[in-house]
Order: structure tokens, then C-alpha cells, then sequence
């Protein structure tokens, strides 16, 4: 945007928007007792670490696949994205019987390539040899909030980073489950409301909420019950690690994705939250439409799109009428529904140099974290 004049004054506005404002004012709020701080990770986080893009993560399994799965994932995935191409295996597995085919795949043709796709998956996510300084700098910052509610994390990765930088720094969490060998999924510990107060957890254990679930998740069948597990690892022979579909939006509340998607809602709904997105692409419209309404809805609450490039179109959209929704890419920000440049200043390192706001990469956003924000009265 151009420069303005004032017209009592005469002087050159620069209505640009300015980096070190920002920085102190995300800064102040993250430090004061009173708010409700929610972080949404995507897999841009996980980046950082040196795991792959959701691109070369596709990329990757196909081209591990033996044929014919190889051949089959390729048509597949033609049109689609692992999430997509999964949620269809699921559809077929369940609709089809016999020899029945679909695009050339049987019921049992759709299971196994199911369960290829997720060992190749789970292969090229591990965590051994990855970076994981940013994910124990975010836990150097969880570890000495002490905000009146919990730290919420909610994350659509799949990968164990968030949970190895907690437990290397020492950070009390809860992700849903109680145990350690076969833990189980408990709900109403989930949702605070639900809970007796004798079992109530206390605000300084993080709460850790994976949406799309994780690698050491396993549906694990006993006394004729289905349920959600977690184990200790990674990965075990025989498991099928349980990844994004359309199931985790139909099946029962009990199924840990619908109430976590629950738990996603609800927090964004609470008086004086911020919520900020990190690695987020906003290719997931569920997500995307729990982030915008409670904008729109809550004026008291907050929503940080911190963008590691350009602001997604939708929500440049959303932002411009929405002045709690506030965009922040290298290039531009969108604070109170107005599109500007950064206006160019000193270099404020690990924040804005060379003339970009850095805080949309979750490595400098970590590092900013721990460095910057510190507990606060107010």
C-alpha cells in the first residue's frame, strides 16, 4: 500500500504495517496469566525438524511401494493427497465384498494398500536423527507458562516431536490417553467439563491434542470392543497406524478424533483465547471452519495466522472483515482487516531481517518463544 498524507498536518503517512509493534504485542499477550493460549502445528513444524513436506511425504511412499501396490497408489493418488487417497481405500474396504472392484481394487486390494501406505508413512516420519531444537524450545516456553488455563497444543502431525521435546525439558502433558503399554483413550478427562473434580487435571500439565492421530496409535480389538490405544513406540510389527480420513468425522464421539475436533471447537470458544497457527497450510476445511467461526463469533478470543509464505486466499478473505483474525506472512500482514507491507526498520534478529517478518517459520517462532516471552501479571 502507498503512503498517505495528513491532511491537517501535511505530513507523509506511512500506513505500513511494523515488525517490532507486532513482535511486542504478540509478546505481551502470550505473557499475560489471564489468556487462554491454543497453538495449531502443522506439519510446516515438523519441516523444521527435517521431516518431509506433505508433498514429498506422497512422493516418497508411492515410490517405496512395491508393485503392484506401487501402480495402484500411483492411480490412486492421481487427482488426490494421502488424506484423500486413504479415505478412499477406507470407503472401498467397507462398501465392497467378494470380487467387487472399484478402480480396479477389491475390498482386500484396498486393505493392504491401506496398510502399505501407512508402514511407508510411519518409515519416513521417524523421529530418529531429526532436529528436534525448535520442539524443545516450544517445551523451554510450555514449561514456564503459568497461565491461569492450560497451554493447549493441537496438532495435525503424525510424527512423536512435540512429545520428545515436552519429555527432554521435562514438561508434565496429557494427550487424551492414561498409560503407558496400552494406554487408554479416555474422553471425559478430554473435556474438563466432564471430569469429576477428583480427577480433574491440574492447568499446569500442557494439553497435548493430536487431530489427525499419531504413530503410536493402534485400534486394538479385546472382549469383542474396538478401542483406541496408544503404546509406547513408534511402531510395532503387525500395528496399522490409524491416519486422517473421512472416518475420524463419522464414526461415534468415543473414536478420539471427533471428540478431539470437539475439544479444537470448545477451546477457540473460551473468553480471551488466542490461538495461533504455525506450519498450518489451511488445507484442511474442517479446521479451517472451526478457526474462522470462532473469529467471527468471539470477538473476545484471538487467531494468529503466523504463514511461513504467502497468506492462503481464504484467509486474506476472512481476514479483511474479520478484525480478530490477524495474518502475518514475510512479505505482508493483515491487522485489522487491513492488507499492508512490512515498513522496512532495523533488523530485530530471529523476528524481521532483510527485510521479511520471520515468525511464520515455527524454528524462529520456538526460538522467539523461549526467548521473548516470559510470565506476566495481568
Amino acid at each position: 500500500m502507498s503512503a498517505g498524507t495528513d491532511p491537517d498536518a501535511g505530513a507523509v503517512l506511512d500506513d505500513r504495517h511494523d515488525a517490532a509493534t507486532v513482535a511486542r504485542e504478540l509478546a505481551s499477550k502470550l505473557a499475560s496469566r489471564a489468556r487462554h493460549v491454543c497453538l495449531l502445528i502443522g506439519a510446516g513444524a515438523s519441516c523444521a525438524a527435517g521431516l518431509p513436506t506433505l508433498e514429498e511425504l506422497q512422493k516418497q511412499v508411492v515410490d517405496a511401494l512395491p508393485n503392484p501396490r506401487k501402480a495402484q497408489a500411483t492411480a490412486l493418488l492421481a487427482d488426490r493427497n494421502l488424506e484423500e487417497g486413504l479415505s478412499r481405500l477406507r470407503r472401498l474396504r467397507n462398501v465392497l465384498s467378494g470380487d467387487e472392484k472399484v478402480g480396479g481394487l477389491t475390498a482386500e486390494d484396498a486393505a493392504e494398500l491401506d496398510a502399505a501406505i501407512c508402514a511407508g508413512i510411519m518409515s519416513e516420519i521417524k523421529i530418529e536423527g531429526s532436529n528436534s531444537d525448535a520442539f524443545v524450545q516450544l517445551a523451554s516456553w510450555a514449561a514456564r507458562m503459568e497461565n491461569e488455563h492450560p497451554l493447549e497444543l493441537f496438532t495435525t502431525n503424525y510424527d512423536l516431536l512435540i512429545e520428545l521435546g515436552l519429555e527432554r525439558v521435562g514438561v508434565p502433558y496429557f494427550d487424551g490417553f492414561i498409560g503407558s503399554v496400552r494406554a487408554a483413550f479416555l474422553p471425559e478427562l478430554v473435556e474438563p467439563h466432564d471430569a469429576p473434580p477428583s480427577r480433574g487435571l491440574p492447568a499446569g500439565f500442557v494439553r497435548l491434542w493430536k487431530l489427525h492421530g499419531s504413530v503410536n496409535w493402534r485400534l486394538s480389538s479385546e472382549a469383542s470392543e474396538v478401542r483406541m490405544v496408544r503404546t509406547g513406540q513408534e511402531h510395532v510389527d503387525g500395528v496399522v497406524a490409524i491416519y486422517p480420513s473421512d472416518e475420524k468425522y463419522d464414526q461415534s464421539r468415543r473414536v478420539p478424533f471427533v471428540v478431539l475436533m470437539d475439544r479444537f471447537r470448545r477451546a477457540l470458544q473460551e473468553p480471551e483465547t488466542i490461538t495461533i497457527t504455525t506450519g498450518f497450510s489451511f488445507r484442511d476445511g474442517h479446521l479451517n471452519e472451526t478457526l474462522f467461526e470462532a473469529a467471527s463469533r468471539h470477538p473476545r478470543s484471538e487467531v494468529l495466522a503466523l504463514c511461513y509464505d504467502t497468506i492462503p486466499d481464504e484467509v486474506a478473505q476472512w481476514a479483511a472483515t474479520t478484525r480478530n483474525l490477524v495474518a502475518l506472512s514475510p512479505e505482508d500482514a493483515i491487522i485489522d482487516g487491513r492488507r499492508a507491507a512490512w515498513r522496512p526498520s532495523e533488523d530485530i534478529p530471529g523476528v524481521f531481517e532483510g527485510g521479511r517478518f520471520l515468525l511464520g517459520d515455527f524454528a524462529h517462532l520456538a526460538a522467539f518463544l523461549a526467548r521473548k516471552v516470559a510470565p506476566a501479571d495481568g
